[in-house]
């Protein structure tokens, strides 16, 4: 079971030469993948006179997502595993694929890159500020909770699949744009709804920045438990303890 692979890991872990670089490349990531995501809003909103929220807006949002995601991630593989994304994070380590505290050196490189992309586009675009993430009219706390629960489980069985499944041989190197593509596509699918996070540091960076907690809680606590539940069907029903084996540093 995966509780038993779980690994809590040495608080002198997170001031190691490797953890640093990795968490150094989720920052750089995270901030390449938000600047990019919620830049190409504010570009649409410009330009179309808050059109963002048009059915063009919400496609051109999905292909920017998963056209920054897909090089966020692969410009990272090599050195964190271009996690991107504080719950598949979670999902690494709830199946053993990182300890504890790496894991804070990711969540914290994360929510900064976030932020510092956010305070780019404000400074970039003569104080404009990133949208926080929100409900649409007629949309409850609990409806945004399960899109987002069900959302990131797609996003972390992908990951999974694509990525730390230790049998998944050359398709490991189309995950990059799996994850891109499935992002993309929930993107459509929920973003009408409440915006599709599925990634909390992408929510907390606009928060941040224009200071709106309204909600904000459900884009923390739907993508960790879809990307819990997500981590532990594919790690105990595809992965199993037999063949399951602890990545190198440089993967999940």
């Amino acid at each position: 079971m995966p509780i038993s692979q779980i690994a809590i890991g040495s608080p002198a872990e997170a001031t190691r030469a490797d953890a640093l670089k990795a968490g150094l490349a989720e920052f750089i990531s995270m901030l390449i993948f938000v600047f990019a995501g919620e830049g190409s809003g504010m570009a649409f909103n410009k330009l179309t006179d808050s059109g963002s929220t048009t059915p063009a807006g919400l496609v051109a949002a999905a292909l920017a997502h998963a056209f920054a995601l897909f090089v966020a991630v692969a410009v990272g593989a090599n050195i964190s595993g271009g996690h991107v994304n504080p719950a598949v994070t979670f999902g690494a380590f709830i199946g053993g694929n990182i300890t504890f505290f790496r894991s804070i050196v990711y969540w914290i490189a994360q929510l900064l890159g976030s932020v510092v992309a956010c305070l780019l586009l404000k400074f970039a675009t003569g104080g404009l500020e990133t949208s926080a993430f929100s409900l649409s009219s007629g949309v409850t706390v609990w409806n945004a909770l399960v899109f987002e629960i069900v959302m990131t489980f797609g996003l972390v069985y992908t990951v999974y699949a694509t990525a730390v499944d230790p049998k998944k041989g050359n398709i490991g190197i189309l995950a990059p744009i799996a994850i891109g593509f499935i992002v993309g596509a929930n993107i459509l699918a929920g973003g009408a709804f409440d915006g599709a996070s599925m990634n909390p540091a992408v929510s907390f960076g606009p928060a941040v920045v224009c200071w709106s907690w309204s909600g904000h809680w459900v884009y923390w606590l739907g993508p960790f438990i879809g990307s819990a539940i997500a981590a532990l069907v594919y790690d105990v029903i595809f992965i199993g303890s037999n063949s399951h084996e602890q990545l190198p540093t440089t993967d999940y």
